[in-house]
């Protein structure tokens, strides 16, 4: 049999299939009228080559127990085979070349044109595989920039800011010969105490869809494709365990968690979607025909490609008990709409070909999933006839992965995300009348750790700790460093105080006696990121409360003892409790793992030399229990006066943060008083500068349905924008809200737009909404599909003529 290389791509005998003239649906029929059932299977399936390798240090030796990265991650370990077996009918994907163990872009590059061949060579017809990377906090590489976590990039409340993230990405990543990005988290936020909140990007459905369809655009924009995960329901597991059941009715399911995957494919147009680990109701997401076909295609129209989560497909047997072995699950993940497995075949393998072979499995179910990878390698142009491997990473030797223009815009990010709880006594460090301080004490475990400024899927945290002895590979300056510099003329004394997690005590002294001996103390609190138990946020790094970790708590009691001012800063992937602390702290600042310039955008917020513009995509809540206290309740989840001993009222509610200047919003228009509930009308305020800086800030739409026939949130974002002012300067910001944005599930589980009255309150956060107007809603009710509107358009108007809003 000739080798797959030595075949005709061009001219006569060469394969329809190759002809890129012909229609993207015409060459894949040829092609798959072409393939037998073991190479259409073989296309299902991954290989992950580079799992497994571990450093002890420099001289490369390896390491037993080094920390997982992925769940089983020792399954596919011991289960390995070589990539030539593995792709002997041809192969899906190759996992992760460049983010597995650290690798130049030059040799990812050349591991990645071997691995290619290797996949040309041991398949007869030669179809190259797609390469898959993570990107949730840049390219998940070594020496790549590590931008900010997903929750930071929430805090900007900026689609535009993101879109040029996934962009930045997107090009770094096509540069190597990446075709997808395992990107954006698009879970919300139910429980402060799941590991993995800082991958999202906060606990309301609006601002996800929107930021998250802004990444997706960037991401796509570049040539990669965009995975959307973990659909759905994974966040809002029972006690915010990691993996843990799924608590949700058909109607939160609806209304919460599916809106950002429904707009980040119909807006932002993203090409895969990965399944959630979890369970709802019973049925792991990972054999719901319902919500992986008949929702996803069926209704939504998605045409790309589901890739299982890693070792979803084994988890239906191994860890549901929903199949008897891997080989079943396999079945059912594939009937159920599962198309690739990754990182490795396990379910997918030669079984469904026997299984096809007995009439066991309909050859057409694999070739459905088949059809859909295939329409993306011909749409990535892998069979072109102009395709090569080496082509593929032309741009390896050139690309600077943490370029001068990558860190411009990481710092323009964590800058834009950092959000100023309270001002307080002290904060700004700088300003008119006062001097620096002279002596300053930087305190807590999180002063001097670059690596707490980063999530869990930063390469550092991710891989790194595989591989000891590497550093960071990346400039990454501690909030200590930042500083320094920022301050380069008060002395500066730091003290780590204690770790942090564990219950070591023994630096309270020390770092008590240097905020005695300060005129200032800044201590920087919260947390570490790692994987699977090993850090204190991450994923399967849940809390059980959400008490800062470890004794961080006692260490702020014992510097506020001190009589000298504290300024705390609190760098973490979840929010904590700091009712406790806000009282007596001179300043509170909150960064969420704002990356490699995060440093420098805390000490410059410190300073005042940045203008805190970030807004909270999650609340703080002020006391470490009674969860869940996200924002978005029906009227008996928030204050129930006196009904419940507990008050879940935040200390700091969704979409706040303050300012060195002031804001007022006022003067809301609206267009008409009413509508059908097929109209929309338009809702308008004026937001104006007070005070003697310019700033950012975001004007924030909320709805409220006065009277529903199911129950509603008291509030829910429905549009927002970021604008910038001078001192003085005013804007009218006009949004168009069509009745659609305030459809629901209703009783009978579907989606409606009803007659009645509905509030729309404007401010500046869920708590501060000065200016209410009242639209009431006439004729029947309406049910709306995926064709219903999505997105509530907002404008910066020029001028303040049209007095009506419209």
């Amino acid at each position: 049999m000739p080798t797959a290389e030595s075949l005709p791509v061009t001219g006569r005998g060469a394969p329809r299939w190759r002809d890129p003239a012909l229609p993207v649906a015409d060459r894949v029929e040829a092609l798959l009228a072409e393939m037998t059932v073991a190479e259409k299977v073989a296309q299902l399936g991954s290989r992950w080559s580079g799992n497994g390798t571990v450093h002890t240090g420099d001289d490369g030796a390896g390491r037993a127990g080094a920390p997982r990265v992925a769940p089983i991650q020792e399954v596919f370990e011991s289960g390995s085979i070589p990539l030539a077996d593995a792709c002997r009918d041809g192969l899906g994907h190759l996992t992760r070349v460049y983010g597995s163990r650290p690798v130049t872009p030059v040799e990812g590059a050349a591991e990645l044109v071997r691995s290619q061949h290797t996949v040309l060579r041991g398949s007869r017809l030669g179809i190259p595989a797609l390469v898959h990377e993570e990107c949730l906090t840049g390219f998940t590489t070594y020496g790549a920039t590590v931008y900010p976590a997903a929750l930071a990039w929430a805090a900007t409340f900026d689609p535009e800011l993101v879109r040029r993230l996934g962009a930045a990405i997107g090009r770094d990543m096509r540069a190597v010969g990446v075709h997808q990005g395992l990107a954006p988290v698009l879970d919300v936020v139910r429980d402060y105490r799941w590991g993995r909140v800082e991958e999202t990007m906060g606990e309301d459905p609006y601002l996800i869809s929107m930021l998250g369809a802004a990444y997706v655009a960037g991401l796509e924009g570049a040539g990669v494709i965009a995975t959307l995960k973990h659909f759905a329901g994974y966040s809002a597991s029972r006690a915010a365990r990691n993996h843990g059941p799924a608590p949700l009715g058909r109607r939160e399911l609806a209304d919460v968690m599916l809106p950002p995957f429904e707009t980040a494919i119909a807006v932002g147009g993203a090409r895969s979607v990965m399944n959630a680990y979890s369970e709802v109701d019973g049925v792991p997401a990972g054999i719901d025909s319902w919500l992986l076909t008949d929702l996803l295609r069926g209704d939504w129209g998605f045409t790309g490609t589901v890739v299982s989560d890693y070792g979803a497909v084994a988890f239906l047997a191994g860890m549901h008990g929903v199949a008897a072995d891997t080989e079943e699950a396999g079945v059912l993940a594939l009937s159920a709409g599962i198309d690739v497995e990754l990182p490795d075949t396990l379910g997918f393998g030669p079984h469904l070909v026997e299984r096809v072979g007995r009439g066991e499995l309909s050859e057409s179910l694999v070739d459905r999933a088949v059809r859909r990878l295939l329409t993306q390698k011909v749409r990535l142009g892998l069979l072109d006839p102009g395709w090569t491997p080496e082509g593929s990473v032309a741009g390896a030797a050139e690309v600077d992965l943490d370029s001068p223009e990558n860190r411009e815009l990481a710092a323009e990010l964590a800058e834009r995300s950092v959000v100023l709880l309270d001002a307080g006594s002290a904060l700004p460090l700088l300003r008119a009348g006062r001097t620096a301080p002279g002596r300053l004490a930087v305190v807590g475990p999180c002063a001097a750790d670059s690596r707490t400024l980063m999530g869990c899927y930063a390469f550092p945290n991710h891989v790194l700790p595989r591989h000891p002895g590497l550093g960071l590979g990346v400039a990454a300056p501690t909030v200590l460093d930042a500083l320094r510099r920022e301050l380069p003329e008060t002395g500066i004394r730091h003290e780590p105080g204690c770790e942090v997690s564990g219950d070591d005590r023994s630096g309270f002294a020390a770092a008590a006696a240097a905020a005695r001996e300060a005129d200032l103390c800044v201590a920087v609190v919260g947390d570490r990121a790692g994987m699977f138990g090993n850090g204190t946020s991450g994923e399967g790094c849940d809390a059980e409360d959400l008490r800062l970790p470890g004794v961080q708590a006692d260490l702020l009691a014992e510097l506020f003892a001190t009589g000298t001012p504290v300024v705390v800063v609190v760098v973490s992937g979840r929010p904590y409790a700091l009712g406790e602390v806000h009282p007596r702290a001179a300043g509170l600042v909150q960064a969420f793992m704002p990356g490699q310039e995060g440093a420098a955008a805390v000490a410059g917020v410190l300073s005042g030399r940045v203008q805190p513009a970030g807004k909270l995509p999650v609340q703080i809540p002020r006391r470490p229990g009674g969860q869940p206290g996200t924002y978005l309740q029906p009227p008996l989840g928030g204050n129930t006066h006196g009904i419940s001993s507990i008050d879940p009222t935040p200390l700091f509610p969704f979409g706040y943060g303050r300012s060195y200047t002031t804001f007022e919003v006022d003067e809301p228009r609206v267009s008409a008083a009413e509508i059908p509930t097929d109209g929309e009308f338009a809702v308008s305020v004026r937001v104006r500068n007070t005070g003697a800086r310019a700033g950012h800030e975001v004007v924030q739409l909320y709805l409220r349905d006065v009277v529903a026939q199911v129950t509603r949130p008291v509030r829910q974002l429905a549009g927002f924008f970021p604008v910038r002012l001078e001192p003085g300067e005013s804007a009218r910001i006009r949004f168009q809200v069509h009745a659609d944005r305030t459809a629901f599930t209703g009783r009978d589980l579907r989606r409606i737009v009803e007659p009645g009255e509905v509030e729309a309150l404007v401010g500046t956060s869920s708590a501060d909404l000065p200016c209410r107007v009242t639209v009431r809603l006439t004729g029947p009710t309406r049910v709306v599909g995926h064709d219903r509107r999505l997105t509530t358009p907002v404008e910066r108007q020029q001028g303040e003529a049209d007095a009506d809003g419209r």
